[in-house]
């Protein structure tokens, strides 16, 4: 079983779904006709196929196969009825006489198909020109290796992997690829995060993927397995469970605390993931209620029609809450836009590193001075940025254009963003800022040179 990702929609069948098809349902597998049949089929100009566009007939047809297929598979049959109803009502109405051109066809479809189902994983759409340019199916062979190098060129949706000041590890997960083609990269990524004191998991642009990717990462975060989620699908009226695994590679990460981040953009296998951890009281979410969509999903495809349509077959039961977030998305526990939601979860992170540490170690200094950059300092004004101007020994302060720039002797120029008040970080630079300290009169005398260690340099002003 797989879910789609909302951005980018796959045409891959789910592993452990594929099943027999009425005749009226010609899928990837069945192109296996002639090469002269094949190539009068691309090239016909009747039954409403005109190379121009979309005939009222060639409209109807669609919808009549869109429809059956909906009635043998979507997971709520009332609902395929209904969508069924509401689209023909539709077309007896004139709504689609005006759209010859197939994308603004199917795409007017798809809107209607909707504002029934409310299910964002359905769609209609043309099929891909190269899927119809040739006379020959691609064999199973030659698509597993262009999935295989998809996988490669996106190193499994594993976008960015780091360790952030204060040991907070960072990871920014794209997408989460079957882990039959992406394990040994997570099972890297997860060793390599496996010494942090707390950790961030990025699924703001994440649009979803395979539960079995979910499993994996998760089993990392358990000491026993762990129920996280199962699937209903309507075929045979039976559900599949999936739970953590028993053994992984690597440590595991089960007192961790972990944060994950999510936006509007967050959808389906990320919604999955992010659901169980919240719900399994294992994770802490940050950022934006999620897109909304719980159903996986088979990819039909009419070659005749020359479209293909996402069929939500299933929908996912969560064993705690006994529902899904399907149409109402995932609620965060702390609620901010989502390009604030990687520096309002690491100041959390470092916050609740600090309460299990000595207020006066040196690790509490390292924390807080972490925390510095995931503060939200000051917006300065011109004026005030000007009051900073000036030479301090070795080290020089200007101000060109709107930014405030620091340099030491000839070293690069840097620019000075604050902190706090009258305090600096450099753009770039770890280990080192400056504070500035003023006089009686409330001007800047001198310029303090920090380090990560506790040492201070200070300079005063020429």
């Amino acid at each position: 079983m797989k879910y789609t990702v909302a951005t980018a929609h796959s045409d891959r069948e789910p592993v452990g779904n594929r099943r027999a098809r009425k005749s009226a349902a010609v899928t990837v597998r069945s192109m296996r006709a002639g090469m002269l049949g094949l190539l009068l089929l691309l090239t016909a100009t009747s039954a409403g196929f005109a190379a121009d566009g979309l005939d009222a007939e060639a409209r109807l047809e669609i919808i009549d196969r869109v429809s059956s297929t909906l009635d043998q598979s979507y997971i709520f049959g009332d609902v395929a009825e209904n969508m069924a109803k509401h689209v023909r009502e539709q077309a007896q109405s004139g709504a689609y006489d005006d759209l010859e051109d197939p994308d603004a066809f199917t795409h007017r479809l798809t809107e209607d198909l909707r504002s029934v189902s409310k299910d964002l994983h359905l769609w209609v759409r043309p099929m891909p020109p190269e899927d119809l340019s040739g006379v020959e199916e691609i064999s199973q062979e030659e698509r597993h290796a262009r999935r295989l190098e998809q996988v490669r060129m996106g190193n499994g949706g594993f976008k960015k992997i780091e360790i952030l000041e204060g040991n907070v590890g960072y990871l920014d997960l794209r997408g989460f690829i079957d882990a039959s083609l992406a394990g040994e990269t997570a099972h890297a990524a997860m060793r390599f995060l496996a010494q942090s004191d707390a950790l961030i998991i990025d699924l703001r642009r994440n649009g979803g993927g395979s539960p079995s990717m979910i499993q994996l990462i998760s089993s990392y975060f358990f000491e026993e397995p762990q129920h996280l989620n199962s699937f209903y699908v309507r075929e045979g009226d039976r559900t599949r469970q999936f739970w953590t695994q028993a053994n992984v590679p690597g440590p595991r990460m089960v007192d961790t605390p972990i944060f994950v981040l999510t936006s509007s953009r967050t959808f389906s296998a990320a919604e999955e993931f992010s659901y169980n951890l919240r719900n399994m009281e294992r994770a802490t979410l940050v950022g934006e209620t999620t897109g909304g969509g719980a159903h996986p999903i088979n990819i039909e495809r009419f070659p005749e029609l020359r479209i293909e349509m996402s069929v939500p077959y299933g929908r996912a039961v969560n064993p705690i809450t006994g529902d899904n977030w399907e149409g109402t998305g995932v609620e965060p526990h702390i609620k901010v836009p989502a390009d604030r939601a990687l520096d309002v979860a690491y100041a959390k992170a470092l916050d609740d590193i600090l309460k299990t540490v000595e207020s006066d170690s040196d690790r509490a200094r390292q924390l807080r001075w972490a925390k510095e950059i995931a503060a939200d300092g000051p917006v300065l004004s011109t004026e005030q940025k000007q009051s900073f101007v000036g030479k301090y020994g070795p080290r020089e302060i200007s101000l060109e254009g709107d930014r405030l720039i620091y340099r030491r002797g000839k070293a690069p120029k840097v620019e000075l963003i604050a902190v706090g008040e009258d305090r600096f970080r450099l753009d770039g630079v770890e280990g080192f800022r400056v504070r500035f300290e003023r006089g009686s009169g409330g001007e800047v005398e001198t310029l303090v040179g920090l380090y990560g260690d506790g040492r201070e340099e200070p300079n005063a002003r020429e």
